[in-house]
């Protein structure tokens, strides 16, 4: 069908007015939300107390939006759960959540909230974002009658929705997009009948969205970045961190380096359920980040981006994640070799020995290599070179491949791949490389204390992952994590 005249030219005329304002670089924030939560989640509460909470917590992200629009921020992200918190049962989140409506309607919930059901969330969320003149992206739940002529429909006649909603610097909504891939807590909410690759253009680059447990999975995160192209992805998030190799700060800056896209993770802080770690990341490393399990506190975080990182001379090239690894004389099963577990995928690993060499551990069809020199060899710490090759199977099933250095909680080996998060070994060189099967890799240094290590070190273009400073602060971690998204439906 062709659309009328006056569509296609008011397309045309929305084209022509980003590109004519089209700005190479823009100013990003997220903010870290220690959440107010209910007293009792389980129990199901009147709407009014609902939004009296909701209004408590709103009152917060209001204040960091108004600075961040204050500092010159273009967009803001803040974070899944954090306008009502988590653990809800079905019925008790229900007075939270409000019916919203599909972008295409053109509306300012701002200037016109009495246009839909009552929306008062919304309605304060578009205000927020039109007052300060900035683009606000938040997290709330989504409602949707249903009856019997759908054989999907709940028994409680409606579609509840983990969802994600941005409006523009008028305060219009310009998208909403239901979490797909639901972590196995979230039993108050429905999965979406089908994925959504939810999009957005603006006079800095084209936006993708998707929430915390999407990552993982292939659709929609991997959909919005290799086939939609988007320039920066907006990631709101309650992430729950698990050392060695997913704290939010390690893995999703190595996300952002692996898909060479910006990436804007806001996560809720709530030290109890481990959950800290949000950040403004470039392709070529960490801008801004914050990581504290010590204080309650919430964080603000500001950053100056690329538009259209793929453009930028600072992008990383394009990586042949195989290529030098497959090139190393292949690895010979040693009877020093032993098996521990990380997250509970078992793991390959042999130790460092000596303070510099070069070694090679494999399981499966992946073939790990490390070429090393250690500062100094202390004997009070532990390294092992680690291989996974295979299905991860607890949260959810996804196919990983990962190499990795990391030193063990003691020097029992036993301990090896549990949490670590302090160490005192430097190294004045590493070279870490993999014969993945994927091009989907992600590279993580981290250091001691849950540091991030922007600039100090780089992946060749034949998957090398080396340093670049000499001696390295102390490494807990240096970590090749390939995520096979091409095998989970084989």
């Amino acid at each position: 069908m062709v659309p009328p005249r006056p569509v296609v030219h008011a397309a045309v005329f929305a084209l022509a007015a980003l590109q004519a304002l089209a700005s190479d670089t823009f100013i990003a924030a997220v903010y870290e939300h220690a959440v107010i939560l209910p007293r009792a989640a389980q129990e199901t509460v009147s709407p009014e107390d609902a939004l009296a909470l909701m209004n408590k917590n709103m009152d917060i992200l209001e204040g960091a939006i108004k600075e961040a629009a204050q500092q010159g921020a273009h967009i803001i992200v803040t974070p899944e759960d954090g306008i009502y918190g988590w653990v809800f049962t079905r019925e008790a989140i229900y007075p939270y959540l409000e019916d919203i409506p599909d972008p295409e309607v053109n509306w300012i919930p701002c200037t016109d909230p009495t246009r839909f059901a009552p929306t008062p969330v919304l309605e304060r969320l578009s205000c927020m974002a039109r007052n300060n003149s900035i683009y606000v992206v938040a997290n709330i739940g989504d409602k949707k009658s249903c009856n019997s002529s759908d054989p999907s429909c709940p028994s409680d006649g409606r579609y509840q929705y983990n969802t994600n909603v941005v409006f523009d610097s008028e305060g219009k909504l310009v998208a909403r997009y239901h979490k797909y891939n639901l972590f196995m807590s979230e039993e108050q909410f429905n999965y979406p009948k089908e994925p959504e690759a939810v999009t957005f253009e603006t006079h800095f680059g084209k936006f993708g969205i998707f929430t915390c447990f999407d990552i993982l999975f292939r659709e929609p995160a991997v959909v919005l970045v290799s086939e939609l192209q988007v320039d920066t992805v907006l990631f709101p998030t309650a992430w729950m961190n698990v050392l060695p190799f997913l704290t939010a700060v390690e893995f999703h800056s190595a996300w952002a380096m692996g898909m060479r896209v910006n990436f804007l993770a806001s996560n809720t802080h709530n030290t109890i359920m481990s959950m800290t770690g949000s950040g403004i990341y470039a392709p070529d490393g960490a801008r801004a980040y914050y990581y504290n399990m010590k204080t309650e506190d919430g964080r603000l975080l500001i950053a100056e981006l690329d538009s259209h990182p793929r453009l930028s001379p600072a992008s990383p090239p394009a990586v042949s994640w195989s290529s030098y690894a497959s090139s190393v004389e292949k690895c010979i099963p040693d009877e020093r070799d032993f098996s521990g577990l990380i997250f509970y995928d078992q793991f390959t690993f042999t130790e460092l020995t000596k303070p510099e060499g070069s070694i090679t551990i494999c399981q499966k069809d992946l073939h790990c290599h490390l070429s090393y020199k250690m500062a100094e060899k202390r004997e009070d710490e532990v390294y092992v070179l680690g291989a996974f090759d295979g299905l991860h199977v607890v949260e959810g099933q996804y196919y990983l491949q990962i190499c990795t250095l990391l030193k063990c909680k003691s020097t029992d080996l036993s301990t090896c791949g549990q949490p670590v998060e302090t160490a005192q070994t430097k190294f004045d060189m590493f070279s870490l490389s993999g014969t993945f099967g994927t091009n989907y890799v992600f590279p993580e240094v981290l250091y001691s204390d849950v540091q991030l290590a922007p600039g100090e070190f780089e992946v060749l273009n034949d998957g090398r992952l080396i340093s670049k400073t000499k001696p390295t602060k102390p490494v807990v971690t240096v970590t090749l994590f390939g995520r096979w998204y091409e095998k989970d439906h084989l």
